[in-house]
């Protein structure tokens, strides 16, 4: 996989900044010297209205004189840092603060039209060719007796504007290099925080793709990302345990399947080369055929386990009687029994309890049980068997005063193919198969099986079933 997520990430974060800085140089000194203009133009406005309306009407009613006007424009031209004129409709300059008062002295400011600025107030640019620079100019007609005999003229200087321009843009893309240098702080977050971790995530995937599902990594945090990592180890530890549980089935498998056909190929090739004399064949034919039937148990067993875990919850749920089902079961071990002389004691709940269950696989769970606790029981000792119901539950106890299970080897005893150390040299016929047999159906079934067990004293396993409808009305 190539690994271009982090070169993408910091791609588009130099892509970011030249934007920025494109967009910061081309539109934002326009914006703000046209901000600023306008801005300077309303200001000059106002004072070129309030001088149309007082010194300048003044003059043209003849109420004051030529010189107190000049006088007092060029204190207000000095404070406003600007030219003010009074211009002619026909473009003579009555009045101009920059120049001396000079009445004989006629000044005319060629192709002067008030119009020109378009509807607006002020224009900028070399008033008709009297500057050499590019300058703010504002208008504001004199009337009298509703007539315009003149206007005020307030010019700037755009160069005082372009230098406040300047000084705003220098902010500007002192505050742009700033956000971009702290924008370090997202990538630097962005590594730590994401890009580390899924490097790491990244190649654990690959180390479970070849097969390695020992690997081990962390992520510290608790975000999404944490949790996918979280969730990737438990996977992985989870398909871990299930390759291990897996060849430790097979070598189970293969050695209690070797086992039995040693013993066979052993006792056969010696009858065949006359180590065993013709007298003795009846014996260990019988032998032989005890490990066929060991080998034919072990078979039945896996087959057994392995449709449970196919087919998974596809029971033929039926309502039967259970107390006829353990009388039916525990009648078959009668033989056994005799041999051992063992009783089963049968405390059961009324004649008949019905249930809600499939019925063949709740017999080979009964028929698992007794020949666990017959196999593991002492000689001239009880068994009892009892059902109970409570919370439209029934619940199945088989309980014997055997050898009992370490505590140790309780959790293990569902296990395929565990056998504790003290039940190996009870039954060597046992497959290690029965109680996860039973596990697989009672879960299968919705319902739980819990044993209770001391070492030296016996078992108890106690599992329930649903209540059929009838009993339970």
């Amino acid at each position: 996989m190539k690994k271009t997520l982090y070169l993408k990430f910091i791609l588009a974060y130099f892509i970011f900044g030249v934007f920025s800085f494109i967009i910061v140089t081309t539109f934002v000194p326009s914006m703000t010297i046209e901000h600023l203009v306008r801005e300077k133009a309303e200001h000059l406005y106002v004072e070129a209205v309030r001088i149309a309306d007082t010194y300048a009407a003044g003059l043209y009613a003849s109420e004051t004189d030529l010189e107190t006007v000049k006088d007092q424009l060029d204190s207000l031209a000095f404070y406003l840092d600007s030219t003010i004129r009074i211009i002619n409709p026909s473009g003579r300059l009555v009045l101009d603060t920059d120049v001396s008062l000079n009445v004989e002295e006629e000044v005319t400011i060629e192709n002067f039209d008030p119009t020109a600025t378009s509807g607006s107030y002020y224009m900028v640019n070399d008033f008709f060719g009297n500057f050499d620079r590019d300058m703010i100019s504002v208008f504001s007609p004199i009337t009298y007796r509703y007539v315009v005999k003149g206007y005020v003229v307030i010019h700037c200087d755009m160069q005082e504007i372009q230098e406040s321009c300047n000084s705003l843009l220098n902010i500007s893309y002192i505050t742009l290099v700033i956000l971009f240098l702290l924008s370090l702080i997202i990538l630097i977050f962005f590594t730590e925080m994401v890009y580390i971790p899924l490097r790491k995530i990244t190649y654990a995937t690959e180390q479970y793709a070849s097969g390695n599902m020992h690997y081990e990594f962390q992520v510290e945090s608790d975000d999404e990302i944490g949790y996918l990592a979280a969730c990737l180890n438990y996977m992985a530890s989870q398909i871990a345990g299930a390759e291990d549980d897996q060849k430790k089935f097979v070598a189970n498998v293969s050695h209690d399947f070797r086992s039995p056909l040693t013993s066979v190929r052993g006792y056969l090739e010696a009858m065949i080369d006359g180590t065993i004399p013709p007298e003795m064949h009846d014996k260990y034919l019988n032998i032989v055929l005890n490990e066929t039937e060991r080998l034919t148990k072990l078979t039945n067993s896996l087959l057994s386990l392995n449709n449970l875990n196919t087919k998974g919850m596809l029971l033929d749920r039926t309502d039967f009687n259970i107390n006829q089902i353990l009388r039916t079961t525990a009648a078959s071990f009668e033989g056994t029994c005799r041999k051992k002389t063992i009783v089963i004691e049968m405390i059961l709940t009324g004649e008949e309890l019905y249930v809600t269950a499939d019925m063949e696989k709740i017999q080979q769970v009964l028929y698992n049980l007794l020949d666990n606790a017959i196999k593991f029981s002492h000689h001239d000792s009880v068994i009892k068997v009892e059902t109970s119901v409570k919370n439209n539950k029934m619940f199945v106890s088989v309980k014997d005063s055997g050898i009992g299970i370490p505590k140790d080897d309780l959790k293990l005893i569902w296990d395929r193919f565990y056998k504790s150390d003290l039940s190996r040299g009870k039954d060597k016929k046992g497959t290690g198969l029965g109680l996860s047999i039973v596990k697989e159906i009672i879960n299968c079934h919705g319902e739980n099986i819990n044993v209770i067990s001391t070492e030296g004293v016996g078992s108890e396993f106690i599992f329930s079933l649903p209540l059929s409808e009838d009993e339970e009305d």
